[in-house]
């Protein structure tokens, strides 16, 4: 895991408020599969108290992220 600053330093967000695109940094994301189960997803937008809503396939599709079996 990482620390506030990593996290800061690697994405341009602070934590609370990590959006899954827009990081000043290229980094892999991953996404869990079993988010599949919602119609809708909200997630950070770049600030603590930002979101913004989108489908699973959306997310994937926007982000190019992985999907990974990540929750128990």
């Amino acid at each position: 895991m990482a620390n506030a600053d990593e996290v800061k330093k690697n994405t341009g967000f602070s934590i609370g408020g990590v959006s899954p695109v827009a990081h000043t940094s290229n980094l892999d994301i991953l996404i869990d599969k079993s988010l599949n189960r919602f119609p809708y997803i909200f997630a950070a937008a770049g600030h603590p108290n930002c979101v913004f809503k989108i489908t699973y396939d959306e997310l994937i599709k926007i982000t190019k992220g992985s999907e990974k079996e990540i929750s128990e």
